[in-house]
């Protein structure tokens, strides 16, 4: 019966044993998940990625697709050289610079009137109580105005001073140091001294017009801008006094008696000054900064969250505001230190025509002349109140500076 019903065989196979039927189906299920191979495997693939996407949540796709946006966006090259660019780094750079100059205006006033000998306050110079007892005394014959006396002119010319020089670091910064390989002392330094040297002489008259503000004491012949522009402006040198033929009046036969030229007096120590000082100033601030951002003390002195990507790659973190504080003021009390012999020769140089025969002292002259009258102690007098004025100076401008330019996003 069964070969002649061979159907019927197999069905009673079947209900005899009943997993055959099983066996089958998983043969089948094997041969189902062989590699697939041509337009098979690719109609699997696209199949695949069609489910994938149907399953995935449509706030999921426009959360990844926002997410790779952001990314070039944060990655986009940052042009120094742009219009943008410059503007918000110089309005950076000027409004730190006043914020610095306006907390130690105070201080300013009296250090000018110590370096440059006022007949009135030299008996405060060398006394730990000198700075409190010329306070006092400014304070009581002039007011409190008087404590912020040339401070208007001090704001003319901070700004531009300040936008410049923080502009022109960035901006040869960005030309001398193109890789992180080159990113070395002697580079950072001569950024910094080339970014003084700009700034200061683009602002130089406005520097010597507040420093005669600052040095003039007399309540009844106080002078306006105006007036003390006129007086500087005007003024003659007086004909050497012997006619002996010296340097001194070989050189002041050749340079202008009066006009414009008076409003350069001290500008070449100036220039002198201004490559450790503003050299060093940079030099020593980036260094700290980056001692400050190493990763065994990252943590307590860096912002969380605040780097970002730009031209270079990774924006370094800023630091918090005691870190930064901390980094500018070590910068001001190394260049104050390294330059302040020639900021007293350029002080006595500033206001030469105001005292004296108003002759144009060179700089080898008002040298020996320092030495004469206080030795070597003569180079370094109110430099005590140095470091107390440019300690917190520096630290403000490079905290204030390097907020802002967080806060406008360069």
């Amino acid at each position: 019966m069964s070969a002649a019903f061979p159907g019927h065989e197999r069905a009673d196979s079947a209900v005899r044993n009943p997993t055959i039927p099983q066996m089958e189906h998983a043969t089948q299920s094997k041969s189902d998940r062989r590699p697939l191979t041509g337009d098979t495997k690719g109609t699997a693939v696209a199949t695949a990625q069609a489910n994938a996407t149907d399953d995935e949540p449509s706030g999921t796709s426009g959360a990844s697709l926002g997410s790779r946006q952001d990314t070039r966006a944060e990655a986009k090259e940052v042009n120094k050289r742009s219009l943008d660019y410059v503007l918000r780094s110089g309005c950076a750079g000027g409004l730190a610079g006043c914020a610095a100059k306006t907390v130690v205006a105070p201080l300013d006033r009296v250090k000018i009137l110590f370096q440059a000998s006022n007949p009135q306050y030299a008996k405060y110079t060398g006394s730990w109580f000198g700075l409190s007892a010329a306070m006092k005394d400014i304070y009581h014959f002039e007011g409190p105005r008087g404590l912020f006396k040339g401070h208007s002119a001090t704001l003319l010319r901070i700004f531009p001073y300040a936008a410049i020089k923080f502009l022109a670091y960035e901006q040869i910064r960005a030309v001398v140091i193109t890789s992180q390989e080159q990113e070395t002392p002697f580079r950072r330094l001569i950024s910094g001294s080339l970014a003084g040297i700009t700034s200061v002489f683009f602002t130089y008259p406005l520097e010597l017009i507040r420093v005669r503000l600052a040095f003039e004491t007399k309540n009844s012949s106080r002078s306006s801008l105006g007036d003390t522009f006129k007086q500087i402006y005007n003024e003659r040198i007086s004909p050497p006094s012997t006619p002996a033929q010296t340097m001194s009046s070989t050189v002041n036969k050749v340079v202008p008696s009066s006009g414009l030229a008076n409003f350069y007096r001290g500008f070449s120590p100036t220039m002198l000054g201004m490559l450790p000082y503003a050299g060093m100033s940079f030099l020593t601030h980036d260094t700290v900064g980056d001692w400050l951002r190493l990763p065994g003390v990252a943590r307590y002195t860096t912002i969380p969250g605040s780097e970002g990507n730009n031209k270079k790659g990774t924006r370094r973190p800023q630091l918090t505001a005691a870190a930064e504080l901390f980094s500018g003021a070590i910068a001001g009390l190394v260049s104050q230190t390294s330059s302040y012999p020639l900021e007293v020769i350029r002080r006595r140089m500033q206001v030469g025509g105001a005292v004296g025969d108003g002759r144009r002292l060179g700089i080898a002259e008002t040298v020996r002349k320092i030495s004469m009258e206080s030795g070597s102690r003569g180079f370094f007098v109110g430099l005590t109140i140095g470091y107390i004025k440019v300690v917190p100076m520096v630290a403000t401008s490079f905290f204030a500076y390097e907020r802002f330019k967080w806060w406008l996003g360069i």
